[in-house]
């Protein structure tokens, strides 16, 4: 079987698909090609020697797109899908539950297409687990853009001249990103506050050196696969009181909340803005879907009352090489599943993880909750 690793075709792109690392571990197996587009690796520190030294074949696009199996890092255009045949298989991040177009596309292209989103939040399919793995890059970026917009030291300093306060941080959100931010903002000196509707995250939080912000009135909102359930519209109009009030004491604030397949939450009202200190800063993760502040921009920085909110894009690519790095080791772990020790690639739709990851094969959308 061959492998191919195209170069990324999004706008500011940085990551790829495999590392030369991953690709010498893959090529050690009897039967298995790599071949890797030309630059493909160059934005994550990884130029084409590397990946020749690696045992992979550097070549064209139409070379990367002819192999058996395409790995990908970002969601491919329908004209890109269009180009492949039937019968291949794709691997990437593909919005299985908000691109209807990608999934329609997919099945027309005769594709096996398996979503990384699709992965399932189980003990087994942790190392396969990209949301995951690239939530931690991007948690961790977040924090780096908030420490060079807020325009002053995080930790305590005392001098000749005088005491320099710690930086009062707020986390909403404590999944893996979230998480990431508080013990980043923590190592960094801030006193760190982080928040989540789910009870069992209040630990996580504390465990990282952070302050749970404890709102009792809220019963616990774990739902299914560990995100938050949706909230009633009282209960969204209680948190978002309670985090208004509790915002004005924040000079910074990152926000992580999201669930894949759905719109941001709301959590930071215009009148929370504009209840913080000028100078403050708000970085929003949840940008691309919707924003947790209802003055995010996606792709912006919007400044309002002094307050500088800040929704950047695709945050992993920051940190391209580690990111890459990652990622890599997902698509390494998931291949495994479908690789025989012959180097023959095999399906086995009784396995949970191949079955929850394959969106699309035989020119069909696979599951419910993507072909709703």
């Amino acid at each position: 079987m061959k492998i191919g690793v195209p170069k990324e075709t999004a706008e500011g792109e940085r990551r790829v698909a495999l590392v030369p690392d991953t690709v010498r571990s893959l090529t050690g197996t009897d039967g298995v090609e790599i071949v890797v587009q030309s630059g493909a690796g160059e934005a994550a520190g990884h130029p084409d020697d590397r990946y020749s030294e690696a045992g992979a074949t550097v070549g064209s696009a139409a070379e990367v797109a002819a192999a058996d199996v395409v790995v990908r890092v970002g969601l491919p255009g329908t004209d890109q899908i269009g180009e492949l045949r039937s019968g291949q298989t794709l691997i990437s991040h593909l919005s299985p539950w908000t691109s209807a177009e990608t999934n329609a596309a997919l099945a027309r292209a005769g594709v096996t297409a398996l979503a990384m989103e699709a992965i399932p939040r189980t003990t087994r399919a942790q190392a396969m687990d990209a949301l995951s793995s690239q939530a931690t890059a991007a948690g961790y970026a977040a924090t780096m853009i908030a420490v060079r917009e807020s325009g002053r030291f995080w930790g305590m300093l005392t001098t000749a001249a005088g005491t320099i306060r710690p930086a009062k941080v707020l986390v909403l959100g404590a999944g893996v990103a979230g998480l990431q931010a508080v013990a980043t903002a923590k190592r960094l000196g801030a006193i760190v506050t982080g928040f989540d509707i789910r009870r069992a995250a209040w630990e996580q939080i504390a465990s990282l050196g952070g302050r749970p912000l404890e709102l009792d009135f809220i019963p616990d909102a774990e739902g299914e696969g560990g995100y938050a359930r949706p909230l009633t519209d009282e209960e969204n109009e209680q948190v978002r009181e309670a985090l208004a009030e509790n915002a004005a004491k924040q000079d910074v604030i990152i926000t992580t909340a999201a669930i894949p397949g759905r719109p941001a939450p709301l959590l930071i009202t215009a009148e929370a803005v504009a209840n913080m200190e000028p100078g403050s800063v708000i970085v929003d993760l949840a940008a691309e879907t919707g924003g947790n502040c209802e003055l995010t921009e996606a792709g912006q920085t919007v400044e309002r009352d002094g307050v500088r909110i800040i929704g950047p894009l695709d945050l992993p690519s920051d940190l391209p090489g580690h990111a890459s790095q990652l990622y890599s080791k997902n698509l390494e772990n998931l291949l495994g599943l479908m690789i025989t020790d012959e180097g023959r690639f095999e399906l086995n739709f009784d396995d949970d993880i191949i079955d929850a990851a394959c969106i699309a094969h035989q020119g069909e959308v696979r599951g419910e909750r993507t072909a709703r």
